[in-house]
């Protein structure tokens, strides 16, 4: 009788769980920035920005360009790491590491440089001038007005820079519009008004006139009742003050996940060059 041959089947290098726990979590990140990417992109069509490139004046502070780089940046991201993980690209899975490494220094930079200046007030600065140009241009950029209502009406519950007179900087706000015949004259945008209770729908002309001289004198009524006085800048102070531990623990996380990835595509790296080293 012929002799039986065992055969032996050749163990693979490659971690399965390691390869397709990378390939998973960016398919999820890919899957997200494309969404994002989609939102800015349609955004700025409806705004018509790509045939109307004189309007790229204040792109940086345009909120759909913001998400059009997010996108970019994080779709090409995930696809790096989902596609290098899945067909085993050491070229791709090391691209996806230096990208995550430049990232991670990036933001472990700008955190430090956060930290450094927070007392000599540049951060305070750079948060003023962004304010003033979305105050300027609050009826130019719908994107821009709703931002900056969302930051005045839903997040940190405030009103203009330092206070309502900010306002007077917007031409449909400030009170010598009144020659003109600017409705909203001397008042300031919706946002700026508290809720009323059991308020269903906000009257989007509660800011009307509030800040014309005289305006609450026959009505009996005060000012800070009607609107917040509050400007954004300190209540944007006092919110990074309230949640400071919150955010530090979503940045540490970030930076973690971020560090993981590395060493998981590092490590995957490295199994796959032993496995080809078998071949050879």
């Amino acid at each position: 009788m012929p002799a039986v041959r065992k055969y032996r089947r050749e163990t693979s290098e490659i971690s399965c769980c390691l390869k397709y726990l990378l390939f998973t979590s960016n398919v999820i990140i890919w899957l997200t920035a494309l969404v994002v990417l989609s939102v800015g992109i349609w955004a700025w069509t409806e705004k018509d920005m790509f045939r109307n490139i004189s309007k790229l004046t204040f792109i940086a502070l345009d909120p759909a360009f913001v998400l059009i780089i997010l996108g970019t940046i994080t779709f090409m991201l995930g696809l790096m790491g989902s596609v290098g993980a899945l067909r085993e690209n050491t070229c791709l899975l090391s691209a996806y590491a230096i990208f995550l490494s430049v990232l991670l220094l990036s933001e472990i930079g700008f955190c430090g440089l956060a930290f450094v200046l927070k007392d000599k007030g540049w951060i305070k600065d750079q948060a003023t001038e962004g304010l003033r140009a979305f105050i300027k241009h609050y009826r130019e950029d719908p994107d821009q007005q709703n931002l900056i209502d969302w930051i005045q009406e839903d997040w940190l519950q405030c009103c203009g820079i330092d206070g309502p007179k900010d306002w007077d900087s917007n031409n449909y706000f400030n009170c010598s519009s009144i020659a003109i015949g600017s409705r909203e004259a001397c008042g300031v945008p919706f946002s700026c008004c508290r809720r009323r209770p059991q308020e269903v729908i906000k009257n989007k002309q509660c800011g009307y006139d509030v800040r014309k001289e005289g305006y609450f004198t026959p009505q009996g009524m005060e000012l800070s009742k009607i609107i917040y006085e509050k400007g954004c800048v300190q209540a944007g102070e006092e919110w990074i003050e309230n949640n400071l531990i919150i955010i530090s623990t979503v940045a540490i996380g970030v930076m973690f996940f971020q560090i993981l990835g590395i060493c998981f595509a590092q490590n995957l790296r490295a199994d796959i060059y032993t496995q080809k080293s078998k071949w050879h």
